[in-house]
């Protein structure tokens, strides 16, 4: 897979570039065309905090933001964004005046959990979402759900990469989005093209990486 790796470059900066796969692949929710690779942006500190830096330039810097949740690893990322927006002075209900970058466990069935010391940093508090990568909307559906079952208030949803604008009237801030690779596409398991032609499937991907098949 890795001799087939092409690099695409954010068009709001040239030092931030995610990493793509041609192919056939499954996530949990759909098959895709190609893999999309976010592992240096959310591991190396020089990208995360560039791509920080794009997401919290998109934010109204008058709104309310006392949580980060960070999904899929995204902690770093998380980390710089909650800097990005302490500068530009966001409003914020938290008495410290500094923001929580929290991550939830998932259950069996890929539902979020806070544990109760963890609660006081989402009830009634103004949350961000943060993930890496999005391509059905049903990851970030599941986490608005389980943020609001908690009590927590969602403010915005920020991805690195994702093909899906806005899920229930949110709307969605990304650095990279399936404009910057040419001839992305995504398809249910019963329309995929590459599953009627009978084609394998190469490798099961989310957003910690993938495991070939």
């Amino acid at each position: 897979m890795e001799g087939r790796m092409v690099k695409f470059y954010s068009k709001e900066s040239n030092k931030l570039a995610m990493h793509v796969v041609p192919g056939h692949f499954a996530t949990s929710n759909s098959h895709i065309n190609y893999y999309i690779d976010v592992t240096s942006i959310k591991t190396r500190v020089s990208e995360a905090k560039e791509a920080a830096g794009i997401l919290g330039s998109k934010m109204n810097f008058h709104a309310y933001a006392d949580t980060i949740v960070c999904m899929d690893g995204t902690e770093m990322i998380g980390a710089f964004l909650a800097e990005k927006l302490q500068q530009g002075k966001i409003l914020s209900t938290n008495k410290h005046e500094t923001l929580y970058v929290i991550s939830p466990e998932m259950n069996s069935s890929n539902q979020i959990i806070f544990r109760d010391n963890m609660k006081n940093k989402i009830a009634g508090k103004h949350v961000i979402l943060l993930l890496d990568t999005t391509t059905t909307g049903e990851t970030i559906r599941r986490s608005m759900e389980g943020i609001r079952y908690y009590g927590g208030i969602i403010e915005r949803v920020v991805s690195v990469f994702s093909t899906i604008q806005s899920v229930d009237g949110m709307h969605v801030d990304t650095v990279f989005s399936e404009n910057d690779i040419p001839g992305y596409q995504t398809y249910s398991q019963s329309e995929c093209p590459f599953c009627a032609k009978g084609m394998m499937i190469e490798a099961m991907v989310n957003g910690y990486g993938y495991s070939k098949l």
